[in-house]
C-alpha cells in the first residue's frame, strides 16, 4: 500500500492530538484567537457576512455551534461558514508569508464550531489550532507560485479546516487522508479571482466555502467516500517532500502576521511608508503632487483603482488606501469604512499615485512583501522603504498591541466586561475545561 502524503498528514494530526503544546505555541493561539474574534465583531455588520448568516439560517439545521454576536446555534458546517465570513469580509485577518494567504479566518472558525460537540479542552483547542495552521500552511507553500493564476486562500485552506477539526472529533487517519482528498479536490478553484477586474464582489478569497468544504469532506469520509489520496504527489502541483520535511517541528502557527490595517496585506509595507513619512513631518498630505511606490509584480494585479465603488474594491487598491493613510492617519484603516468612498481629497490624492516594480522586492516575494514610496512635493522628494510591515515576524505586533486592536474592532459589539472576559479567557486558554468561556461571550444577538 502506497504512504501517500495525505496519510503522512493524517498520521501527523493523529500524534498532534497526542502530544502537550510547547510554550510557544500556547502564547500563539491566544494571539491568532483574539486577532481573528476581533475581526469578526468588525466584519459582521457588513453585507457580506449578513448574507451569510441568513443564509445559514436558512439552509442548515439548529446545533450546537454558536453564529457569533447571536442567540443563535447552528450546525458545525454552516455556522463556521458564517463566521469565517465575518472575519474575513473586512480583510484584517491573519496570514502567514509562506503560505501567501490567510489560514486563520478558516482553521479558527472550524476549531470554535467543532469544539462544544467534541467536549474539546482548551489544550485540545490549541493542538487543533496549531495542527491546521501547520497543514494548512505547508500545503498552499508547496506549490510553485509562479504557475498560479490566483493565490486565493480558499484553494488550501480547507486541508487546515480538515486537520483541525478531525483532531478535535478524534478521526482515524484513515478517515482523515480520505477528507484531505475530498476537500483537495472539491475545494473552490476561484480562477476567476486571477483574471476578473472586478475585484470589489464579496465572493473574495473564498475562505468561507473552504471551511464548509472542509467540515463537510470530514462528514463525507466518516460515511465512506473516497478521493485521490495521491493528490499532494504530483510534482507539477505540489511538493510533497516541502509538505513532510519537518512536520513534526512545524511551528506555521508561531509565524503568522497580523494585520494593523483593513487591506490587502500586498499594500501594507507601502502604508507603513506613508504614515512614517506624515508621523515624521517630511511631508503634508495636502502639499503632494505625485507618489511613486517601487513594489514586487504582484501588486499590479491588484485592481488598484483610485475612486473605488465598494470597500472590497478599495481593499484592493494600493493607491486608494495609501491617499486615506496620508489623509486620515493609520487610524482610518483599522478598519477602513465606508465614509472614505468618493472622497475628493483622498480620491485626489490616488490617482497621483504611480506604481512600479522594483526588481530586487520582486525578487524577494513571497517571503517578503516590502515597497519604497517615495513622495514628491514643492519641497523636494522624500522616500521610505520598508521591508517587513508591521505584523511581519520581523516587525510584530505584541500582545498588547495586539489586545487594543481586538477592543477597537469590537467595542461596537462586545460591551468592555464583555471584553475584558474574553481577553481573560483565552488568556487561560490552556487550562479551560471547555470553550464554554469563550463562546459565551460571543452570544449576543444584535439582530
Amino acid at each position: 500500500m502506497n504512504r501517500w502524503t495525505t496519510r503522512i498528514l493524517a498520521e501527523y494530526v493523529r500524534d498532534m492530538g497526542a502530544s502537550a503544546p510547547c510554550t510557544a505555541s500556547v502564547r500563539a493561539a491566544g494571539n491568532v484567537l483574539i486577532d481573528l474574534i476581533g475581526c469578526a465583531a468588525a466584519g459582521y455588520p457588513s453585507p457580506s457576512s449578513k448574507a451569510a448568516r441568513h443564509t445559514v439560517r436558512r439552509l442548515y439545521a439548529p446545533g450546537s455551534s454558536t453564529l457569533w454576536f447571536t442567540s443563535d446555534n447552528r450546525r458545525a458546517e454552516g455556522a463556521a461558514m458564517a463566521n469565517s465570513t465575518a472575519a474575513s469580509a473586512l480583510d484584517l485577518d491573519d496570514g502567514h508569508r509562506q503560505a501567501g494567504g490567510h489560514p486563520g479566518a478558516a482553521v479558527i472558525p472550524a476549531v470554535l464550531a467543532v469544539a462544544p460537540a467534541a467536549g474539546a479542552s482548551g489544550l485540545d483547542v490549541i493542538a487543533a489550532l496549531s495542527a491546521g495552521y501547520e497543514v494548512a500552511v505547508r500545503v498552499s507553500a508547496a506549490r510553485d507560485f509562479t504557475r498560479l493564476d490566483t493565490l486565493s486562500t480558499g484553494r488550501w485552506s480547507a486541508y487546515g479546516v480538515v486537520a483541525a477539526a478531525g483532531l478535535l472529533a478524534g478521526d482515524t487517519p484513515q478517515v482523515l487522508e480520505r477528507a484531505f482528498a475530498i476537500a483537495g479536490v472539491l475545494s473552490p478553484g476561484l480562477s476567476a479571482a486571477g483574471y476578473s477586474t472586478v475585484m470589489g464582489n464579496q465572493v473574495k478569497e473564498g475562505i468561507p466555502w473552504s471551511v464548509m468544504t472542509g467540515l463537510t469532506a470530514l462528514e463525507l469520509s466518516r460515511q465512506g467516500l473516497t478521493g485521490p489520496l495521491d493528490i499532494l504527489d504530483h510534482p507539477d502541483y505540489f511538493d510533497a517532500t516541502a509538505i513532510a520535511d519537518g512536520l513534526a517541528n512545524g511551528s506555521a502557527m508561531t509565524a503568522v502576521y497580523f494585520k494593523p490595517y483593513a487591506c490587502c496585506r500586498w499594500i501594507h509595507a507601502a502604508i507603513d511608508g506613508m504614515v512614517e513619512l506624515v508621523a515624521g513631518g517630511a511631508i503634508i498630505p495636502g502639499d503632494i503632487r505625485a507618489v511613486d511606490v517601487y513594489t514586487f509584480e504582484r501588486v499590479m494585479r491588484l485592481n488598484n483603482y483610485a475612486d473605488p465603488d465598494t470597500l472590497e474594491g478599495a481593499q484592493y487598491s494600493l493607491p486608494f488606501c495609501l491617499a486615506v493613510a496620508a489623509c486620515g492617519g493609520a487610524e482610518a484603516l483599522l478598519p477602513l469604512s465606508p465614509e472614505w468612498l468618493h472622497r475628493p481629497t483622498v480620491t485626489t490624492l490616488a490617482a497621483r499615485v504611480h506604481l512600479h516594480v522594483d526588481p530586487v522586492l520582486d525578487a524577494c516575494f513571497p517571503a517578503e512583501t516590502g515597497a519604497r514610496v517615495c513622495v514628491e512635493t514643492a519641497a523636494g522628494r522624500v522616500e521610505q522603504t520598508v521591508r517587513y510591515p508591521l505584523g511581519d515576524p520581523a516587525n510584530p505586533m505584541d500582545r498588547t498591541r495586539l489586545e487594543s486592536k481586538f477592543r477597537r474592532l469590537a467595542g461596537g459589539l462586545m460591551t468592555p466586561t464583555a471584553q475584558d472576559r474574553i481577553l481573560s479567557a483565552i488568556g487561560g486558554l490552556q487550562d479551560l475545561k471547555n470553550v464554554e468561556p469563550i463562546l459565551s461571550c460571543l452570544r449576543v444577538d444584535r439582530l
